[in-house]
């Protein structure tokens, strides 16, 4: 597959806007695309390069003997009989799908009680070596290590901003983990279908942000809006913030104002770490769409919330302290 590449930005803003030069900062965006990462790979949903003598982690609020939810198997099953269906030629008068596929898609589309022996593994979700991010933009780990790796818990549990999967990190080095364990435990059960991704191979891509338009001092923000609806542009959408998948970069302020994110450790400022959206872009981010077919513009199957997106921070000081999480 060729790289993915974000179309330049339709306008310059700091050859119009000076004073947002400082604030620029480079963002990965990841562009997942399905495929078969190895334990090896950067991924999204793939496997993960897991030490064998280190417990899987399991969620500590999920181990009940049964639950209401689907059965990860299934869910992939429909998945794939749905994009078979969406592919097939069709003529006026046939049925989307057989008599046969409708059963299978109705069954994993249902929750039901499903048992579980023990509590729920929690899922890969990201792993990312530090190899595999351009240079433009340092590893986000503590030094020594160079291997990023993002799982969480799929039920939903409550969060600041509503309800979202629980995530844990973990920050490795890659050379030390000599005997990687096989076959991780599997769930058999997960709360929500959308909260379980399909592996995607990553085509880590740098691109430049600016803040969005809620952090930027009022007169300026408008001034800067004005500007790009005068060239037929949203600056929120078009120039400020990536949308997608992605690595650092600008907090994507949208529905709610910003506001101060503290470590809850020991005060200090918390900076973007993940981003981890369903969707490549949406309909109000088109411009940043890399250029391939609209078929993968949503190719994690994830969906956070009512479309919106989880992003991870970090505290400034210490990689030790626990990260936050919200969405947007």
């Amino acid at each position: 597959m060729p790289p993915l590449t974000t179309p330049p930005r339709p306008l310059d803003v700091p050859a119009h806007f000076p004073e947002l030069a400082p604030l620029a900062r480079t963002t990965i965006r990841l562009h997942p695309r399905p495929g078969s990462p190895t334990a090896a790979d950067s991924s999204l949903g793939g496997p993960l390069r897991w030490p064998a003598h280190e417990p899987w982690p399991t969620c500590p609020e999920h181990d009940a003997p049964t639950h209401l939810g689907h059965a990860p198997d299934e869910v992939r099953h429909r998945r794939r009989i749905l994009a078979a269906a969406h592919s097939r030629p069709r003529t006026e008068g046939t049925d989307f799908l057989t008599p046969e596929e409708r059963v299978v898609v109705n069954r994993a589309s249902e929750p039901r009680i499903i048992p579980q022996p023990g509590p729920i593994p929690l899922l890969p979700i990201t792993q990312l070596y530090a190899r595999d991010i351009p240079e433009a933009v340092a590893f986000p780990a503590p030094p020594g290590t160079d291997l990023l790796q993002l799982l969480w818990c799929p039920f939903d549990h409550e969060g600041p901003m509503g309800t979202t999967p629980r995530t844990e990190l973990r920050w490795r080095t890659a050379a030390d983990i000599r005997t990687p364990l096989g076959t991780p435990p599997q769930p058999s059960v997960i709360g929500k279908d959308r909260y379980l991704p399909e592996p995607c191979v990553l085509h880590p891509e740098p691109v430049t942000e600016y803040p969005a338009p809620h952090e930027l001092p009022e007169p300026l923000a408008d001034r800067v809006e004005d500007w790009a609806e005068a060239h037929g542009v949203v600056y929120q959408y078009d120039l400020a913030v990536a949308p997608g998948c992605k690595v650092g970069g600008h907090a994507p302020w949208s529905y709610i104002d910003p506001f101060p994110m503290a470590c809850p450790e020991c005060g200090a400022p918390m900076q973007p770490l993940l981003t981890i959206d369903g969707y490549e872009c949406d309909g109000g981010t088109r411009s940043w769409w890399p250029g391939e077919g609209t078929e993968s513009a949503r190719p994690t199957h994830l969906n956070i919330g009512r479309d919106h997106a989880l992003q991870l921070y970090v505290c400034t000081t210490s990689y030790d302290h626990p990260h936050q999480q919200y969405i947007q």
